[in-house]
């Protein structure tokens, strides 16, 4: 018990003592803070004008911590001076000005409508800031990693992580005592306590948990002889066989099934969903490499295998993943999932090589390969915001003019429809250049060429879209069902006397509406359904129940109509969507926002489902 008193006692007296050690990292910690504490104190509407000034200034302080903390630990390894240590503090505070200005001046997005015209940093200004303050934090691990004869990257990072799990776990136990603490007199004392309390609770204990993260470092400084930096360094046991005796057999067992992938891709020529591929490759990269650091210094037999083999593992299974990104820019071009994983595939493919060559010397080098590609993700020409859009824009232009739509720079509708093929690559380019906020579109791509009946009256043919089956394929297990919106449409009710719109009652299955008639009280009851059971409708006039009718065939002749429309697509008419009934006291007219059925053999499960937007009543 005194261990782990000790323990958290040397962990706060660290945090306090980063003030002399960090300063200007706490500083901008604080001052984060502090725009924190004034955004939860101003009400939304109060806030709204300083909405962009809050944003940048937290950009900012965050640029300038991270760098700061980089910059100190680079003179403390290197110089050990104090005019040096001034410098390092004073360049931290630099940059993060800097940095306010480039956000306040360059990095406001352009207001939009959807917007509500409230000035917002730009995702671009934000992904470059969030490079830099990356490229920081990778610039401290490798300062805190020198000398060589006291660490080295991989034992720095893992440092590094083990200081946030810390951080993290001691914040998190502050905030909950802190909310039991509140929540209790909030409960006992005083009811009308303010939400914003936990709010500044969880601002405050996020800033002493940063200051436990940045105290938790040993003292850089190269006359220093911190006993902390080896305790600090240290896999714990358990830890050791974390890694060792659970990870390690997982990415050899992953290893074999992608390798047993690629031999059957070799033999059947099948490819998985490019998504999927995308996804798995990339954690398998990510996720070997980082585990190859946190166990460079295990001598055991098995971490020794993993080091021999997961190299050349990678680059096998990178080679199908770079054969599998070449098909797909055949068919689609590139795109924003194609443009990151192209970089990935760089990124763990030089790595992968350099792991066969360097060993633990590759791991700074794959540190600033990788930083390297996150400023090319973000660079003005070749960057994830600009690259794809470019590219899209010139096969879609090439489709057009082949297609015959797209003469002297003016669109032009199809006069013979195109093949399938080529719809769906013009509908897949237009939405996603629709959206592109980067590229120059040029005239003839009108503002509105997503919306579909935009898109219909100007092509000359409706948008078209690949199966969601291609992507993502069926399940073995046999399912079926349908799934209609209703369309866009303008409806003639003058014949009927009142239009009902019933409320949900979350205490049951029922919507229930009551309207007073000139032959006496109507009573409507919509009854939902449960799962296995059909939506249906009651009707009384007083106590005399005039109607009770399930929708199933309504929904089954729907079903009928629309069988060979798979997947999620709008309704081609009203009536689809719409049903009418008759009683010798009223006339009935039910229309719909949403229709579904769900048929799932396997499990006995039959599901009806239907939204009711509004029910229209005429009186006899």
């Amino acid at each position: 018990m005194s261990t782990i008193r000790e323990s958290i006692t040397k962990s706060l007296q660290r945090a306090f003592l980063t003030f002399q050690t960090f300063p200007v990292v706490l500083a901008s910690a604080l001052g984060f803070t502090l725009v924190t504490l004034v955004r939860i104190w101003m009400d939304w509407p109060q806030q709204e004008p300083y909405n962009f000034l809050f944003n940048c200034l937290h950009l900012a302080f965050s640029m300038s911590a991270v760098f700061g903390l980089a910059a100190i630990a680079m003179v403390q390894v290197r110089y050990n001076e104090k005019k040096m240590f001034l410098a390092a503090n004073l360049g931290g505070a630099i940059v993060g000005l800097v940095a306010f200005l480039l956000l306040t001046f360059f990095g406001a997005a352009e207001p939009r409508v959807s917007d509500l015209l409230v000035q917002r940093v730009s995702t671009l200004a934000s992904a470059r800031i969030s490079v830099a303050i990356f490229i920081s934090f990778i610039g401290f691990i490798y300062f805190a990693g020198k000398p060589k004869a006291k660490s080295d990257f991989a034992s720095s990072l893992f440092m590094t992580q083990k200081a946030i799990l810390i951080a993290a776990l001691y914040g998190g136990v502050m905030m909950a005592g802190a909310s039991g603490i509140t929540g209790s007199i909030q409960a006992l004392l005083y009811r009308n306590m303010s939400s914003k309390v936990y709010m500044v609770l969880a601002a405050l204990i996020g800033f002493v948990a940063f200051a436990i993260f940045v105290g938790y470092f040993p003292d850089f400084r190269k006359s220093s002889q911190d006993a902390h930096r080896e305790v600090a360094q240290k896999q714990p046991r358990f830890i050791e066989v974390l890694f060792e005796f659970i990870m390690v057999p997982i990415l050899l067992i992953l290893t074999i099934v992608l390798l047993s992938w690629a031999v059957k891709t070799i033999v059947t020529g099948d490819w998985p969903s490019f998504s999927r591929l995308f996804g798995i490759v990339s954690s398998y990269s990510i996720g070997g490499i980082w585990l190859t650091m946190m166990i460079a210094k295990k001598e055991t037999d098995i971490a020794r295998f993993y080091h021999r083999i997961y190299p050349i593992a990678l680059l096998v299974i990178l080679v199908f993943g770079l054969w599998a990104l070449i098909l797909q820019l055949n068919v689609e071009g590139l795109r924003s999932q194609e443009y990151y994983f192209a970089l990935v595939l760089l990124t763990a493919l030089a790595s992968g090589i350099l792991l066969l060559m360097k060993k633990e010397g590759a791991y700074p080098k794959i540190a600033a390969l990788i930083c390297i590609m996150a400023v090319v993700s973000v660079s003005p020409w070749i960057g994830g915001h600009i690259l794809p859009g470019k590219i899209q824009l010139s096969r879609l232009q090439t489709s057009l003019v082949n297609e015959g739509m797209l003469v002297d720079n003016q669109l032009i509708p199809a006069e013979v429809e195109p093949s399938e093929e080529v719809k769906i690559a013009i509908t897949e380019g237009v939405n996603f250049l629709a959206y592109e906020d980067h590229v120059n579109l040029p005239e003839w791509f009108d503002e509105d060429l997503s919306n579909r009946d935009v898109f219909e009256s100007k092509m000359g043919f409706e948008q078209t879209w690949k199966g969601v089956e291609d992507d993502y394929p069926i399940p073995d297990r046999e399912t079926m069902g349908m799934y209609l919106t209703m369309p866009g449409a303008s409806i003639d009710i003058s014949e009927y006397d009142w239009a009902i719109y019933l409320e949900k009652d979350y205490q049951g299955p029922s919507r229930i509406q009551t309207v007073e008639g000139n032959n006496g009280s109507y009573r409507v009851e919509w009854i939902m359904g449960e799962r296995n059971s059909v939506p249906s409708i009651k009707i009384w006039i007083d106590d005399a129940l005039i109607l009770e009718e399930d929708l199933r065939a309504f929904m089954d002749e729907t079903a009928e109509i629309v069988r060979s429309r798979p997947g999620a697509y709008e309704a081609k008419a009203f009536e689809e969507m719409s049903y009418r009934m008759e009683t010798p006291e009223l006339s009935i007219l039910m229309v719909f926002n949403h229709m579904n059925i769900y048929v799932d053999p396997s499990q006995d499960i039959i599901d009806y489902n239907l939204d009711l937007n509004a029910l229209y009543l005429k009186e006899k």
